[in-house]
C-alpha cells in the first residue's frame, strides 16, 4: 500500500458571474499543491449561459462537480433551496473547509449550512461594507463574515470593519484582491477581443434593484443617459433582471439610437469595451475595481459603496442619483479631466497564490502515514486544457 501525506480537502462555492472571476486564480494557485484535494461546486444562481457557463470557459475553469442548479427565485426562495440541496453534499463529502466568494446568495447561504454542521468556512473578499442595509449583498457580507472562520480582505478597510464588529484578528488576513488576478491575466487577451471602431465610447451597467426596480428611478437614468449619448456612444450590456424591467416598463423604445442596447457579455469581451472605454457608468461594485486597475474614469450610480478605495485611492466618483452631477462629470471626462486614481495596496496579480497559502497554513492536514484520499483531481490541469 502506497503512503503519503493526507490530501486536505477545500470546497469551493460559487454561484454567480462575480464568483467566477475570484475563484479562477485560488483553483490555479491550490492545483499546483499535490497534497490538495479540490470540489468545485456550482449553485446555479446565474444559469444562463452569458452569465454563467461561457465564463468558466474563458476564464479556464474545470465544469464543477457538483452544480446544484437553484435558479431564479425570491431571496427566501433562492437561499433556502441552496441550503436544502447543498446540505447533502456537504455533508456526504465532508470537506476540510468551504471556500465561499463574495456577497451573493450562495456564500451566505453556505456559511449557514457550514456553521450548523461545524464545517470551517474561509470567506474571500471578508470585511467589505457599504453600511446600507437596504442593500440585500450588505446584508449576506455580514451574516458570512460572522460566521467565517477565517476572513480574507482585499483592502485595509476590510480588516478595520472587522475589528469594530469584534471580528478576533487572528481570523483575519489581508490578502489583496483576487479579481485583479484575473484581469491581469486575461487583459492582453481581452485587448484582442474589443471590436474597431468602439472609441470613444462609454459603457453603462445597470443591475441594482434600487435603479432598476422603480419605474420613476430607471426613467430618470435613462433620460440623463440619452441626452448624454448626442455626445458619446454609449453601450449598455444588459443585465436580464434590467432587461426585464426595460419591458415591463415600457422604457426600451426610450433608448437614443446611440444608447446601444446589448446582450449580456462574456468576460473577455466587456473586458476589452471596459478597457477602451472614455468612461463607465455603473452600480456594479467589481467594475468599480476593475476601473481603477485599468486607469478608467468610473461613475457609480449609487450613494455608497463597499469599496471605498475605488474612490479614496481609484478612479471612481460616486453620484448617486443626481443626474446633473452625472453629465457634468461626464462632459468634464469628455474635455480631458478625468479622475486620475492610483493603485491600491496588493493589487498585484498574486492574491491567490496568498489565499492558497492561507488556507494550507490554517487547514492543511497534518496526521502522517495516511493513505492518499481517493478521488482527488487536478483541477489546475484541467483548467490549463480547458483554454
Amino acid at each position: 500500500m502506497t503512503y503519503s501525506i493526507p490530501l486536505t480537502h477545500i470546497f469551493h462555492v460559487v454561484g454567480a458571474r462575480p464568483n467566477f472571476m475570484k475563484v479562477a486564480p485560488v483553483l490555479r494557485a491550490l492545483g499546483t499543491r499535490p497534497t490538495v484535494k479540490q470540489t468545485l461546486v456550482h449553485t446555479g444562481q446565474h444559469y444562463d449561459a452569458n452569465m454563467s457557463g461561457v465564463f468558466f470557459r474563458q476564464l479556464g475553469i474545470p465544469a464543477p462537480d457538483v452544480n446544484l442548479s437553484v435558479g431564479a427565485g425570491s431571496h427566501a426562495r433562492q437561499t433556502a433551496e441552496i441550503m436544502t440541496r447543498f446540505e447533502p453534499v456537504v455533508s456526504q463529502r465532508k470537506p476540510d473547509v468551504v471556500v465561499v466568494y463574495g456577497d451573493v446568495n450562495s456564500t451566505m447561504a453556505v456559511a449557514l449550512v457550514c456553521a450548523k454542521l461545524n464545517v470551517p468556512v474561509a470567506h474571500v473578499e471578508a470585511g467589505l461594507r457599504s453600511f446600507d442595509r437596504t442593500m440585500p449583498e450588505e446584508i449576506n457580507r455580514l451574516v458570512t463574515d460572522q460566521l467565517s472562520d477565517l476572513l480574507l480582505t482585499p483592502s485595509p478597510d476590510g480588516n478595520q470593519n472587522l475589528a469594530r464588529e469584534g471580528v478576533a484578528p487572528e481570523r483575519v488576513i489581508f490578502v489583496g484582491n483576487v479579481m485583479i488576478d484575473t484581469l491581469v491575466r486575461l487583459l492582453p487577451l481581452a485587448v484582442q477581443t474589443a471590436p474597431a471602431g468602439e472609441k470613444p465610447h462609454s459603457l453603462l451597467t445597470l443591475h441594482r434593484p434600487s435603479n432598476v426596480d422603480d419605474p420613476e428611478v430607471l426613467r430618470a437614468i435613462l433620460g440623463a443617459l440619452c441626452s448624454l449619448a448626442d455626445e458619446m456612444d454609449i453601450l449598455f450590456p444588459v443585465h436580464p433582471r434590467t432587461r426585464q424591467r426595460l419591458d415591463e416598463f415600457g422604457m426600451s423604445r426610450l433608448c437614443h439610437k446611440r444608447l446601444r442596447l446589448m446582450d449580456p457579455l462574456p468576460y473577455l469581451e466587456f473586458l476589452g469595451l471596459q478597457n477602451g472605454a472614455t468612461c463607465v457608468i455603473t452600480d456594479s461594485g467589481g467594475i468599480q475595481e476593475e476601473t481603477t486597475f485599468l486607469g478608467v474614469p468610473c461613475l457609480t450610480v449609487r450613494e455608497n459603496t463597499e469599496r471605498p478605495v475605488t474612490v479614496t485611492s481609484g478612479t471612481n466618483i460616486l453620484v448617486g442619483r443626481n443626474m446633473d452631477l452625472l453629465a457634468a462629470e461626464i462632459r468634464r471626462i469628455l474635455a480631458g479631466h478625468g479622475k486620475i486614481g492610483s493603485q491600491p495596496e496588493l493589487w498585484d496579480g498574486r492574491a491567490g497564490e496568498r489565499i492558497a497559502n492561507s488556507l494550507l497554513e490554517r487547514y492543511a492536514a497534518v496526521s502522517a502515514g495516511a493513505p492518499i484520499m481517493a478521488g482527488g483531481h487536478n483541477l489546475f490541469a484541467l483548467a490549463e486544457t480547458s483554454q
